[in-house]
């Protein structure tokens, strides 16, 4: 059976009877798997597929998957979850092809790994524009920012040390603001 963007033949019950099935994204921006009597229309394919394309990597269904999964994604997920999201849409998605599968895009520049505290990894798509992190405590999650004062910051302190700023990344390890306390 060929998965073709994202949409996977399934048998039913019923004599000629087929269900397709689809990674879309519900109201809440959540990705869920949709069942549809008919083959949706055919995309062209995510950013993340292109980048790929253009890399002259292989792309396979499953591999389309996963780097849909990965350029729809509106948080940071681990290969656990990415691999969870993966194997909603087509169960024979394994969890070594998604390390796999991130290790390659990794290796290519199209994503980015985040080493974070919680010692688990996280991906991101590659960023076309710098930004930073702030990882919330609490929740886990990672919200991201982009702060011009903390750039001229950067570039003035290396520049009075003698340096000249190439690469960076800023990480915040923060805690909500108790409503009560002081700021």
């Amino acid at each position: 059976m060929r998965l073709s963007d994202l949409s996977q033949r399934a048998r039913g019950r019923g004599a000629g009877r087929s269900l397709y099935r689809t990674l879309e994204t519900n109201d809440a921006g959540a990705l869920v798997t949709a069942e549809h009597a008919e083959r949706p229309a055919r995309r062209i394919g995510s950013a993340l597929e292109r980048a790929c394309r253009t890399k002259g990597l292989r792309m396979t269904g499953q591999r389309r998957v996963i780097a849909r999964i990965l350029g729809e994604a509106a948080d940071h997920p681990d290969v656990v979850e990415l691999h969870r999201r993966a194997a909603a849409v087509d169960d024979r998605i394994s969890l070594s092809t998604v390390y796999r599968t991130v290790k390659l895009l990794e290796t290519e520049g199209i994503i980015e790994r985040l080493e974070l505290r919680d010692g688990r990894a996280r991906y991101e798509r590659a960023p076309r524009q710098h930004h930073d992190h702030l990882i919330d405590l609490a929740t886990g999650g990672v919200i991201e920012f982009r702060s011009e004062e903390i750039e001229a910051l950067q570039t003035e302190i290396a520049k009075r040390l003698g340096y000249r700023v190439v690469y960076h990344r800023l990480e915040l390890y923060a805690v909500p603001l108790d409503e009560d306390g002081p700021a």
